[in-house]
């Protein structure tokens, strides 16, 4: 059975205004399931925002055993 491989992440994301760990875990979902996160840069936008820099490690499903 496997239990799943280990990948890192580089993720750009640009926070819609509200709770910030929410969206950042559901953009890291939609790669597996993040073990570990931090936010690593954050680059203001000439629209008021900003952009973040997320850098993860995560956990893809398995495939066959």
């Amino acid at each position: 059975m496997s239990l799943g491989e280990l990948q890192p992440l580089l993720l750009q994301l640009e926070p819609e205004p509200g709770p910030l760990t929410p969206q950042i875990l559901r953009a890291l979902r939609a790669h597996g399931r993040p073990l570990r996160w931090a936010i690593t840069a954050a680059e203001p936008q000439a629209s008021g925002g900003c952009r973040l820099q997320i850098e993860a490690v995560i956990l893809q499903s398995g495939g066959e055993p």
